[in-house]
């Protein structure tokens, strides 16, 4: 990509998409394409194909995706699997007929079988059944990447796939009943701090290790990898910060002042036992991430204190 590039960040009102859009202004790309959801149904074919065809963009990054945590998950299955399917489809398709220079389709981490053993490699992918937690959303997104692989085969495209490990950090949406754990958690031990409950209840046993990589790290590398990546197999990309969940509870209690107890239920769902990725490739390549979990984790709770504390 050169400076003046006509760059679409698809889903740049989420986490993912607004830290891309935020580092490409940053570093000095200026033809910058989004559109709200308001006035782009992604899931709509026709629409989508009008849309690339007035636009010609030259590159795509592909972060728009209907997301939540295990709740969510498994509260709407069909609703994960119809639209990250179609947004999906959509996108990529309209990037192949609009002659597209090259797309990034990120997928997530919850893609891998929970039955591995961790750090989990690229060619892990499709061993074994997803997570049952995320099923639905985990296998719309694997269809996502070899979507990209199968055009890539038939049609020359250069579409690649990106896998991140689970991500916090600006622009994150504090709120609803969708909301991921990190968010969650800002949320549930601000709101005990402020009324001084006795008690927090946490839903699972706290024991699942997770790895956790700051969105605007995350943004940094997709850019990377737009700028020196071209393979049809999927890249990892991850922080090398693990932690468990009732470690990641007391560290994000501790920023919000709370000071009573912290109670796991064990009851509802854990998700997989371990999640954390190799990154070894994008690592080799030069890429590492640069934000450690503790200050990402400050940061995080600075912006919740001033933007969004209503939960």
């Amino acid at each position: 990509m050169n400076k003046n590039s006509k760059i679409y960040v698809a889903g740049h009102t989420g986490q993912v998409g607004h830290s891309i859009l935020h580092t490409l202004y940053s570093m000095g790309y200026s033809n910058l394409i989004t559109i709200s959801r308001e006035n782009l149904d992604l899931r709509n074919q026709s629409l989508v194909d009008q849309f690339f065809t007035t636009v010609k963009p030259d590159y795509v990054f592909l972060s728009a995706a209907t997301v939540g945590g295990i709740n969510a998950n498994q509260q709407y299955p069909a609703d994960f699997a119809y639209d990250n399917l179609m947004i999906s489809l959509n996108i990529i398709n309209s990037s192949y007929k609009s002659h597209v220079k090259k797309l990034l389709y990120l997928g997530s981490t919850c893609i891998y079988p929970p039955s591995l053993i961790p750090p989990l490699q690229e060619n892990n992918l499709l061993l074994a059944p997803p997570e049952v937690t995320n099923e639905s959303y985990a296998l719309s997104k694997i269809m996502g990447i070899k979507l990209c692989e199968y055009y890539n085969k038939q049609y020359n495209t250069n579409f690649i796939s990106a896998i991140p490990c689970n991500t916090y950090g600006p622009y994150d949406h504090f709120y609803s009943k969708r909301a991921h754990v990190i968010p969650d958690f800002f949320c549930k031990f601000s709101s005990a701090s402020q009324n001084s409950s006795p008690e927090v209840i946490l839903q699972g046993d706290g024991t699942a290790i997770r790895e956790y990589i700051y969105s605007l790290d995350l943004a940094d590398a997709c850019i990377f990898l737009m700028n020196n990546y071209t393979s049809t197999v999927p890249i990892n990309i991850g922080s090398g910060y693990t932690i468990t969940i009732k470690e990641l509870a007391y560290k994000i209690a501790a920023l919000c002042h709370y000071k009573g107890r912290i109670i796991f239920s064990h009851s509802g769902a854990n998700g997989a036992s371990y999640r954390y990725l190799d990154s070894h490739r994008i690592n080799t390549l030069g890429w590492n991430a640069k934000t450690d979990l503790t200050i990402g984790l400050k940061n995080t709770y600075k912006i919740f204190l001033s933007k969004y504390f209503s939960c």
